[in-house]
């Protein structure tokens, strides 16, 4: 699952940042793609809406990286 939430956040990237998909790892942060802290929130909310999932507020807080992103949305995916 893990692939997919990162394929689809790298979609996202690259249809609303204009970063080329191919230049984005599960390793970089969002500083490091050159989103600020409103296109981290906004990248996330989108996640949230695509994964129907609801990521508490503190968690939100502390993603910075996209491997955080990942697996905040697959810990929220849980029963």
């Amino acid at each position: 699952m893990s692939e997919v939430i990162f394929n689809k956040i790298a979609t996202l990237l690259s249809s609303k940042k204009g970063i080329n998909k191919e230049l984005i790892s599960i390793e970089q942060s969002f500083e490091d793609l050159g989103l600020d802290s409103l296109d981290a929130v906004e990248l996330i909310s989108d996640l949230e809406d695509e994964f129907n999932v609801n990521l508490p507020n503190i968690e939100l807080q502390q993603i910075k990286t996209i491997r955080q992103a990942v697996e905040g949305i697959e810990k929220s995916m849980q029963p």
